[in-house]
């Protein structure tokens, strides 16, 4: 079933992509959500329509995150947290706190763009990965530390 996405969805595609499914994902899940419709001929030229209207808004957001990309890359941040004894993290750094640390650095992400893989539950170098735009992609060393 082909469809058109209405929002970005992670290992799927971004908005507005034409993209094929199994029929009962499509109709069970992404049309009932609201994250996707059925890509019909009218929707397709709808579709087509939209994306000439909006071209130089999207490349503006994309010279924006091009900017905000730069700035961003040279940055290093350091999470402190409270541990045991051995290095062991109580609980766990997650992508909150690399957002809040970002924050306390003048850039206000917003966590659903910062990926850090799984659950971090040691001290240790690491890396955080900002998906600013769907072809920006920065990557971002943090070092969590004992509180």
């Amino acid at each position: 079933m082909q469809i058109i996405l209405l929002e970005n969805i992670d290992k799927l595609g971004d908005k507005n992509d034409i993209i094929v499914v199994k029929n009962g994902y499509g109709r069970n899940f992404l049309i009932p959500q609201k994250k996707a419709i059925i890509a019909s001929k009218s929707e397709k030229k709808k579709l087509v329509e939209t994306i000439r209207q909006q071209s130089h808004k999207l490349e503006k957001i994309k010279k924006d995150a091009q900017i905000l990309a730069n700035k961003l890359k040279n940055i290093s941040l350091v999470v402190k947290v409270k541990t045991s004894s051995a290095g062991k993290v109580f609980g766990s750094v997650t992508n909150m706190h690399i957002a809040t640390e970002l924050e306390k650095n003048g850039f206000k992400i917003e966590r659903k763009l910062i990926d850090i893989g799984e659950y971090i539950k040691n001290v240790g170098n690491y890396k955080a990965i900002l998906k600013l735009h769907k072809d920006i992609i920065v990557n971002i060393p943090f070092n969590v530390i004992s509180e």
